[in-house]
């Protein structure tokens, strides 16, 4: 078996090209695998498109690339925590294709899984299915890109739109623990969007926590197996943010 295992998370991003197209998992800041975006922001790559849950923060994650202006187009489902990122999108500087959360995350398991399009429900009547979803701006603010109608189909007499799956040249994920052939443990909810960035992209690279020997992941734990990771990089002590902490005080108490 191959060891797929990186020295570091810049020699692990190193060959990503300039325009690359990139699955990053992670769901807010839950699960995001920080280090190898930190190494692909040090590196300089630029022209980016991204395939992610949501962006980032203004300051963190994805919303480093984004501020220094690396991204040129973003297929996201949530974007409301960048101000940044709205700045962008509404003066014309950045491309965003707004999918349902669901049918996101079916694009990217079904690219994992080879089927390259589905039928879902979700979006139907709705500028998903029929077009004119505004997806650029111009510096006038006006549409200067907007989505294209979908087919739909009915099936047992209900509508279905037909949603193409995705296969982004490049995948980043964030894991617990990894072995050194790629299988992959996630903890708790960063289970997320990773597993699913992981088997779509045709070359993963997956930080992890904690490194272990093949034969030390108990193999019905493997949440993905090594044969979708082509890299691994261990990353023991990456920052995890919390985005929203609420705590009560003393004043708050029960009467």
């Amino acid at each position: 078996m191959i060891d797929k295992v990186y020295p570091s998370a810049a020699a692990a991003v190193a060959d990503i090209p300039d325009g690359a197209s990139l699955a990053v998992g992670g769901f807010g800041l839950c699960g995001i695998p920080v280090a190898l975006i930190d190494a692909l922001h040090l590196q300089g790559t630029t022209d980016l498109e991204t395939v992610s849950n949501n962006c980032g923060v203004d300051d963190w994650g994805l919303g480093r690339l984004l501020a220094d202006h690396r991204i040129r187009r973003t297929v996201s489902s949530y974007v409301g925590e960048n101000k940044e990122f709205a700045r962008q999108f509404l003066s014309g500087e950045l491309e965003v294709v707004l999918t349902p959360q669901g049918t996101l995350a079916e694009k990217l398991r079904a690219g994992g899984a080879g089927i390259p399009a589905f039928y879902t429900p979700a979006g139907v009547g709705t500028q998903v299915s029929e077009g004119g979803l505004p997806q650029k701006y111009d510096a006038e603010g006006l549409v200067a890109l907007a989505s294209e109608p979908k087919e739909v189909r009915s099936f047992n007499g209900a509508d279905y739109v037909l949603e193409e799956s995705l296969t982004p040249d490049f995948a980043l994920v964030h894991a617990a623990k990894g072995d050194r052939h790629g299988n992959l443990v996630f903890h708790a909810t960063a289970m997320n969007f990773n597993p699913l960035c992981a088997t779509a992209g045709r070359i993963t690279i997956a930080e992890v926590e904690e490194l272990v020997e093949p034969g030390e992941l108990d193999p019905e734990h493997v949440h993905v197996p090594g044969i979708f990771v082509q890299r691994v990089v261990l990353a023991p002590d990456v920052e995890k943010r919390i985005e929203k902490r609420t705590v009560s005080t003393p004043n708050n108490k029960e009467a």
